[in-house]
């Protein structure tokens, strides 16, 4: 084995992107196609909650076994879980509040005190929140577990906001993306914490995705352009299937694992 070809084993690779335009990119698209998907397989199937749930929630653990396989960042698995478990943040939300009738406030405190839990026994357990050394299993775990409650919270606090003024889906799209770029203005110019800015980001690209998502798929008169959930859903499944091809060749978004 060549010097190349042992430095190349020792090294320790993140198992997740580094973060840059492609990354926010995608994450987006996979989060439209996620509301999009789960309201086709749901509403168009007429598979109902339930069955949706069990089914999607299924293919995810089968999507994560994939992912935890891998010993660095591979696009292929990574982003299949990302759109897998948005469909299902999705549908867990949707569920306590169909099926079990919860209100939304009570849905978005629920989530938020989840994810705050989940970080504080990451950084409990880990010593970092960092999304630049997640190199091991555990800090993995934690990783998903927190991308899972981002997907929910960001529907449950999306929801309550579209219902709570019903300014419509260009509207809400608009006022989250202004939101966005506000967190992106602290990050970049006021010096706003990394970690903290990520996961703000990241919660609010939920929302700012379904408004995408509604927007293209419902029919004109609820404030739609009328695509409908299968030709939203497939326009944003193909764009993912080939930007991440691209990503694939290009080996885009691998970084070695950072001490933290």
């Amino acid at each position: 084995m060549s010097r190349a070809e042992n430095d190349d084993a020792a090294a320790v690779y993140n198992r997740v992107p580094k973060v840059t335009f492609d990354f926010w990119l995608i994450k987006l698209m996979a989060v439209t196609m996620g509301e999009t998907a789960a309201d086709y397989l749901n509403i168009k199937l007429g598979l109902g909650l339930t069955m949706t749930s069990l089914l999607m929630s299924g293919v995810l653990l089968a999507a994560l076994v994939w992912q935890f396989a891998q010993k660095k960042y591979v696009p292929a698995p990574y982003w299949t879980s990302v759109v897998l478990i948005s469909i299902v943040g999705t549908l867990i939300t949707d569920n306590l509040v169909d099926n079990f009738h919860i209100p939304l406030q009570v849905t978005t405190v629920v989530f938020a005190v989840a994810l705050s839990l989940t970080f504080i026994l990451w950084h409990r357990s880990e010593r970092t929140l960092s999304i630049h050394s997640i190199f091991n299993s555990r800090r993995e775990t934690f990783y998903w577990l927190a991308i899972l409650f981002t997907f929910a919270l960001g529907t449950a606090a999306g929801d309550l906001v579209a219902e709570q003024f019903s300014i419509g889906y260009l509207a809400s799209g608009v006022l989250f993306a202004m939101v966005i770029a506000s967190l992106s203005f602290g990050y970049f110019v006021l010096k706003l914490d990394a970690i903290l800015g990520f996961w703000l980001v990241y919660i609010l690209t939920r929302p700012l995705g379904a408004s995408i998502g509604d927007f293209m798929s419902q029919p004109a008169q609820y404030g739609g352009l009328g695509f409908g959930t299968i030709i939203t859903s497939a326009i944003f499944l193909t764009a993912i299937v080939v930007i991440v091809a691209y990503m694939s060749v290009r080996h885009e978004g691998e970084e070695l694992a950072s001490e933290a």
